[in-house]
């Protein structure tokens, strides 16, 4: 089984342009559903970037979303120096921001673990700018959108009833 683990931007935009906490609840009883059964979770680094109601709603359930590891910091310091450059200064490393403690986290186990971002591929940036999917494709991890992640674990509104979307909505004979 893999296990995903979500950037802050995952939980942020699904608030702000897709599930609205208030207005889709069964996402988010979703996503805590699926942390709480070991298939999703958030380093806790990334956990605090999230400072909205989203973060507000994260932080009563911080021992189920969060990943509850401590940061392989040498795995840390890897990734940023492979994964970004050796040198960053200090205006690239807050440009990098936590981003390398996730991808570390999937590098502790990378056949086993996915990283779900919303950025999107931009291999032309170089250094502190790097987009986490190219780092992850430099360094070897799984990544993968927040709607693939959704279509692979089968998210549906009606999860808690047991339907698919489908069966749902299929006339009945």
């Amino acid at each position: 089984m893999l296990l995903y683990l979500l950037d802050a931007n995952v939980l942020i935009t699904a608030n702000n342009l897709y599930y609205p906490l208030k207005a889709v609840p069964e996402f988010w009883g979703w996503l805590e559903y699926k942390c709480a059964a070991g298939q999703l979770k958030v380093p806790v680094e990334i956990l605090e970037e999230v400072t909205d109601e989203v973060g507000d709603w994260l932080l009563d359930r911080k021992d189920t979303f969060c990943l509850g590891e401590t940061a392989n910091m040498d795995l840390v310091r890897d990734c940023v120096s492979r994964g970004y450059a050796p040198d960053l200064n200090d205006s690239e490393l807050v440009e990098v921001g936590n981003d390398p403690f996730l991808i570390a986290a999937a590098l502790v186990a990378p056949h086993e673990r996915v990283v779900v971002t919303t950025e999107v591929s931009k291999p032309t940036r170089r250094r502190g700018n790097r987009h986490i999917p190219d780092v992850c494709n430099s360094l070897g991890v799984q990544w993968c959108d927040s709607f693939a992640m959704l279509r692979t674990l089968g998210f549906t509104t009606a999860w808690r009833n047991g339907s698919d979307l489908f069966g749902a909505l299929s006339p009945r004979r």
